[in-house]
């Protein structure tokens, strides 16, 4: 499993937290709330869970994304759905459900946070407005991953392109004689091609133009 990382994206002057691992992006349910209400971001996060049309929308992502969902217990929570006296946490979500659309942790960096597709019906429906930054910011971090990406892609593939030509360069230089044909110095240079993904290298000895083309290396 990957290290997941931690990046903070400002949106109308809130910080919100992003986790990213295993290319699932997680988007900070507090923070979104603390844009609306500092003092109570837990109840209004609270109070999102238990509208109807939330629990409904939950039920159907997990069911489209997670096997191993509790559909029983769900079915349990959406009959409640709508009573004056239903109230639903997230962590009461998490552990009847078996959800993995929404964690929740404490500490340092703690607090409630669900996936982008969560994380922004969420924002939705704190403020259309914010909801519409955050999808910008977002999109504007995921461009930036892309592009470093491809630059390291690039930079990979111009220093394979550099090794390759010192490598060959230097088998011309010291291990193919002048009298060579292009037939065995293909093979010299396929060979030490070989060589260089081996996991043991051979020993060289002294090339013969009479010699098979089998035996330039040997164990």
């Amino acid at each position: 499993m990957s290290k997941a990382k931690r990046i903070t994206v400002e949106v109308q002057g809130a910080s919100v937290a992003i986790i990213s691992q295993n290319r699932q992006d997680f988007i900070s349910l507090t923070d979104i709330a603390r844009f609306k209400n500092p003092e109570r971001s837990d109840d209004l996060v609270r109070n999102w869970l238990r509208n109807r049309n939330t629990v409904e929308f939950l039920g159907i992502w997990e069911k489209l994304h997670n096997p191993d969902f509790n559909s029983v217990e769900f079915d349990g929570i959406r009959i409640q759905t709508g009573l004056n006296s239903f109230v639903l946490t997230p962590k009461h979500w998490i552990e009847k459900t078996g959800t993995i659309c929404i964690v929740s942790s404490t500490g340092r960096y703690g607090g409630t946070y669900a996936h982008k597709d969560i994380a922004f019906e969420f924002a939705s429906w704190v403020s259309v407005e914010f909801k519409l930054y955050l999808i910008k910011e977002f999109q504007r971090l995921k461009d930036e991953e892309n592009d470093r990406l491809k630059l390291d892609w690039n930079l990979q593939r111009t220093l394979a392109k550099i090794n390759y030509r010192i490598h060959t360069d230097a088998i011309k230089e010291t291990l193919i004689p002048p009298t060579i044909t292009k037939a065995q110095a293909s093979f010299v240079y396929a060979t030490e091609a070989d060589l260089l993904n081996s996991p043991s290298w051979p020993t060289c000895i002294p090339y013969s133009p009479n010699a098979p083309l089998g035996v330039i290396f040997q164990d």
